[in-house]
């Protein structure tokens, strides 16, 4: 483990199943016995949430932010001959990350959150592996099935086109495309799977419901006023696959943010979404 002298942050090398290899960036102490294992949206680099990361460290909670495979630390990047899917970031990446944190802070009790699609996996994996999830904390999330936005009809189109995309290419061009980051082609599979049919399954794993049915932790759900990419009815499509939580939901609008209150202004400057994440997490 090393300190990176600019964040305060300790960095954690971990290395998945198949060798891949990537930091984990740990903030704070645990000193409250509690620690939030973070996700980032898709495409977005561990770092960009060193913001919120330290403002729940300045409340008493301890942060771990993973980096997705193929993006940021991440050794692999994503291309003809590199792929993945759901199932490398769920059985490969995802256990050997927790399986730092825990070495780490021992004895302390774990949550799983995530912004976006991470939050997304965050409940899958919650459903995967429910000892390892003490609840979930939700930002800005929701499922990405085109019937809950507007302009459905066009979101559906690029839920057909997006794989179509990455076939050509040999990975998804988020970066040249501004959306997303540059993406494994089984990720943009198993993502638009869901968002052409509102049904969690990957490749090779199957069926995902049936385990985030039966979760039962509490769970945060924090929505952005004005955040076109995870509307109200995308976010509740995604809580109804947790039908045995207790859902706790908070919106927060422009007045209650220095900046946009969207899909990604809020990152720049998080500290009211980190107050009420760890206002309920103090609860809980």
């Amino acid at each position: 483990m090393e300190a990176d002298p600019n964040d305060a942050v300790r960095i954690e090398r971990v290395i998945a199943a198949d060798g891949a290899a990537s930091e984990l960036l740990l903030v704070g102490e645990a000193v409250h016995g509690r620690w939030l294992y973070w996700l980032p949206a898709m495409g977005v680099p561990a770092r960009h949430y060193l913001p919120l990361a330290q403002a729940l460290a300045g409340r008493g909670l301890a942060v771990a932010l993973h980096e997705w495979r193929g993006i940021g630390s991440s050794d692999r990047r994503a291309g003809r001959r590199q792929d993945w899917g759901y199932r490398t970031l769920l059985e490969a990446d995802l256990p050997r990350g927790l399986a730092a944190v825990r070495a780490a802070w021992p004895g302390a009790t774990g949550f799983l959150g995530g912004h976006s699609l991470g939050g997304q996996l965050a409940a899958m994996y919650a459903g995967l592996r429910p000892a390892e999830a003490a609840g979930l904390v939700l930002v800005a999330s929701g499922a990405p099935y085109w019937r809950n936005f507007r302009f459905a009809w066009l979101i559906g189109a690029s839920y057909v086109a997006a794989p179509m995309l990455t076939r050509l290419s040999g990975y998804f061009p988020g970066r040249r495309i501004g959306f997303g980051g540059n993406e494994a082609r089984g990720v943009v599979d198993d993502w638009a799977r869901t968002g052409r049919t509102g049904h969690y399954a990957a490749e090779g794993m199957g069926d995902l419901e049936a385990g985030m049915a039966a979760y039962a932790g509490p769970v945060l759900a924090v929505r952005l006023r004005d955040d076109w990419l995870g509307p109200a009815a995308s976010l509740e499509w995604l809580l109804g696959k947790l039908p045995r939580t207790c859902i706790t939901r908070e919106v927060l609008g422009p007045g209650e943010l220095p900046g946009p209150a969207d899909h990604f202004g809020w990152m720049k400057a998080p500290d009211p979404v980190a107050a009420r994440m760890a206002g309920w997490l103090d609860t809980v």
